[in-house]
């Protein structure tokens, strides 16, 4: 599908028309193959981001952001897995069962949970999905809390979103109850770890990227 192609197109040849401006000692000292690095680079980025927008199912073919009309799919099972990390001090760990809030675990598990449900109403373009399965696992670790979360559901799209708002969620819940001790608690490594059924087939994170 075309996704704002024209626009595009323009746009990468006003960057490559766009003079280069270069200081006093660089017009004593030309380089001639500066242009042409420049220009290569730009064209090979933009031709790049060409084939990328081709993929782009949430734009119209003016470029504009829309919701993807999934009506003609069929309803499938679907699964999708989603992870986070919070990194806590190893004082913070320890105080986590004294906390005046509550368990901050729990009240975390549950916040995961509703969110999960809530989010097409946080993704702009997501579709309102019902919903058959949730499942948010915390974890105290040696560093801090990992969150794993399992979302299922039988429908024309996917839940890849709401795992990820779900750990997400979870993750920011517990920092929430934690940081009136450590205002310095990370969270990290967001992520989806698996997903399956839909037309793009099934899909299982492999290994660490740089």
């Amino acid at each position: 599908m075309g996704v704002g192609i024209d626009a595009m197109k323009s746009i990468r040849r006003r960057m490559l028309r766009k003079p280069i401006i270069r200081s006093a000692e660089a017009r004593r000292h030309p380089k001639p193959s500066a242009r042409s690095s420049f220009s290569a680079a730009s064209a090979g980025g933009y031709d790049n981001l060409l084939v990328m927008a081709k993929k782009l199912s949430h734009y119209d073919a003016q470029g504009q952001a829309r919701m993807v009309d999934v009506s003609s799919k069929a309803r499938t099972a679907r699964e999708a897995e989603a992870s986070a990390f919070v990194v806590m001090t190893p004082d913070v760990l320890r105080a986590l069962p004294e906390n005046p809030k509550g368990d901050p675990l729990e009240v975390a598990r549950t916040a995961g949970i509703m969110a999960a449900k809530r989010t097409a109403e946080l993704i702009p373009m997501c579709h309102p999905v019902a919903l058959s399965h949730i499942a948010v696992t915390l974890s105290v670790c040696e560093n801090g809390v990992s969150i794993a979360t399992k979302v299922k559901t039988t429908a024309e799209t996917g839940v890849e979103m709401e795992a990820l708002v779900a750990a997400s969620v979870a993750a920011l819940t517990v920092y929430d109850m934690c940081k009136a001790l450590d205002k310095g608690i990370e969270i990290r490594e967001v992520m989806l770890v698996r997903k399956s059924g839909g037309k793009s087939g099934d899909y299982r994170r492999s290994g660490k990227r740089k």
